[in-house]
Formats: C-alpha cells, structure tokens, sequence
C-alpha cells in the first residue's frame, strides 16, 4: 500500500531535521575539540621555537617556519629532568600495584562477604569523601613527619595506597557478578580468594584497568603532597621538577625551554590514554551501570 503524499513530506521533514540537528553537534564538538587541543598544540608549537624568536613575536604566531629541538636538549642538560622521571616512574608504578591489591581486596568484600557492620563500615568509608582533601593532607602530613619518612619514597607512596572512590567503582562492579557463579564456586569448594582471582577479576577487567590507568594519571601529576614531603631534589617527582625548573634551571624567561620539558613530561599520559582510551570508557561505563 503506498504511503500518503503527507507522510511522506513528514518523513522527509523529520530527515531534514535530523541531519540538520546531526550538523549541528558535529559543528559543536568540532569546535569544543579545538578549544581542548589548542593549548597542546601551542605547547608543542613553543618548544620549537628558539628563545629569540619566541621574545621576538610582537604578536604570537599560530605556527613556525623554522622548528629547533635544541630546546629539548636543554631540558635534559640543564637540570636533572631524567631524576624526575624516574622518580615519578617509580612512585607510579609502586604506588599504583599497591593500591590495585587494596582496593580490589576491599572492593570484593564489600561485595561479596557477608559479615557484621558491613553496610556501616561501607557507607562510613563512603562519608570520607565528604571530608576536604586539605583536612587529610594535613592528618597525612603529621603522620608521616611523625614516623621520619620525610624525602623518601615510602613517605611519597603510603598515603596514596587507597581510594574510596576506586573502592566504590569496583564494588559496584564486582556486584553485577550474578551470585549464582559464586555459590556454584563456594559448592565446588572454590575458596575466596581463588573465586575472585579466577572468575571476578576475569570478568570486571575493563573496571580494573581504568582504575590502574586513572590512578597512574593521577600519581603522575600529583603535586602538592609530594611538595609538602620533599625538599631533597634527589625525590623531586616531575610536577615539582617543573616548579625548580623554572625556578633554578631555564629561568622564568626562557618559556621555550619550559614548554620543552613540559612537552617531555605529557608524552607519556598522553600516549598512555591514547592507547587505552577504548578500555577507560568501557570501564567507566560498567563501573557505574547497576543491573
């Protein structure tokens, strides 16, 4: 049976709509992508430019004609910037492993054991949150000072072990597990903690991932505790390497060689997220998907 002259125009109608509304989005997100992107660029864009030209430019130039490196090469000579790194590799990797242990274990339990208090105990460790990171900063602070673990690394790493906030995206993950595979599990005398190593931490994987890149990005760009625990260059992470940098490498002037060592220190969360970018949204997704 054909379609009525009108509905067909309506049908058409609501195609013209819906590109136009498709154009539209696409223009705003293009838009919005260039604003995101912009300062990367003009980061990268003044790490190739020669301190003359870069105090020369009356008016900021969108690009170069004559890209140097050697700006990279200072960054390296000047001041110990591979220290940095490699601290900052360290405390990552270690700060990251330990926390992964804590949380997954703490996770699973308030997912899947049954013992007394437990919905109390969980929504007390969800009340922390709500106190302000200075508070805690400054309880950390005392703490650490107190047992001399200032300028060494397991003063850095110990405050930074656990997150209330991986806890609660992981249980709420853990709990979409449908009980029937653990019951299956505890019949065939599948202890605990063999349960979770062979079925829950196989299935949440996407979960676990984003939270090891996530707390990877945020060990990578933590600033202020490592600031206040270290005055010993020697345990400078990258973010304070920046400030003694300016401070007492390139000078407060020489912007190109800074953008040159701050290109250097991005390269690595960038392409870390570029690589996993996939797995962090389909973690994100699952984590906080009930049912």
């Amino acid at each position: 049976m054909a379609k009525p002259e009108n509905y067909k125009k309506l049908e058409k109608s609501a195609a013209a709509r819906k590109r136009a509304l498709h154009a539209v989005i696409y223009i705003l997100l293009v838009i919005w992508a260039i604003i995101v992107l912009f300062p990367f660029y003009w980061m990268l864009l003044t790490s190739v430019k020669s301190y003359s030209e870069y105090n020369a430019e009356t008016i900021p130039k969108f690009f170069t004609t004559t890209p140097v490196f050697q700006n990279y090469s200072d960054a390296f000579q000047t001041v110990p910037l591979l220290r940095y790194l490699g601290n900052t590799l360290l405390f990552t990797v270690i700060t990251t492993a330990v926390m992964m242990v804590v949380v997954t274990l703490a996770a699973f339990a308030f997912a899947r054991l049954e013992f007394r208090g437990k919905n109390l105990v969980f929504t007390i460790f969800l009340s922390l949150m709500m106190i302000p990171n200075e508070l805690v900063i400054i309880t950390n602070y005392t703490t650490i000072t107190n047992l001399n673990l200032r300028n060494s690394f397991p003063g850095l790493i110990l405050p930074s072990v656990m997150s209330v906030f991986y806890i609660y995206l992981l249980k709420e993950n853990f709990a979409q597990v449908p009980d029937s595979l653990y019951y299956a599990a505890k019949v065939d005398g599948t202890s605990d903690l063999k349960y979770l190593l062979k079925v829950m931490i196989p299935i949440c994987k996407p979960t676990l991932i984003t939270v090891g890149i996530l707390k990877v990005i945020e060990c990578w760009n933590s600033y202020v505790w490592p600031r206040l625990i270290t005055d010993d260059e020697n345990y400078y992470l990258v973010s304070n390497g920046i400030q003694e940098i300016r401070e007492n490498g390139f000078g407060r002037e020489n912007i190109p060689a800074m953008m040159a060592a701050v290109v250097v220190i991005s390269v690595p969360l960038i392409v870390l997220f570029l690589l996993f970018r996939e797995k962090i949204m389909t973690g994100v997704s699952r984590g906080g998907t009930k049912g």
